[in-house]
């Protein structure tokens, strides 16, 4: 059983894709705050956030954009990025960035590495393997 319910925040202008984030989040427990923009995110701030997932390729603030200013603000917050465009994902994966991800994600790949970022409180059960 999770106690405190960890909250993150997803950020992608493609409804459709925050849409299955927040399912897949909500399904595994977590509580999701959804934001069409990196600019709607920054306005409400990043208080009472656990984690960040955003997209790289969006109108007016990029993902990597918003992860510089997060790490500006609250460098203790976990930020995964995902895109759809698979030349920007080899250049990373040749880094060895484990917070990456590529659309289509794997959902349980994401949820396992999620569950490493997060500090292991009363959590028990399904991330076992």
């Amino acid at each position: 059983m999770i106690k405190h319910k960890y909250v993150i925040a997803a950020v992608d202008d493609d409804p459709r894709l925050l849409e299955s984030l927040e399912e897949l989040l909500e399904s595994a427990g977590y509580a999701v705050r959804s934001f069409s923009s990196a600019a709607a995110l920054t306005q409400v701030g990043l208080s009472g956030l656990d984690l960040l997932i955003t997209d790289v390729g969006m109108p007016g603030l990029n993902g990597f954009e918003l992860r510089d200013f997060v790490n500006q603000e609250r460098p203790d917050l976990p930020v995964f990025l995902i895109t759809g465009r698979h030349e920007i994902a080899e250049q990373i994966r040749a880094r060895a960035v484990e917070s990456f991800f590529c659309k289509p994600f794997d959902g349980q790949a994401l949820l396992a590495a999620i569950a490493r970022a997060l500090p292991q409180q009363h959590v028990e059960g399904e991330h076992d393997h």
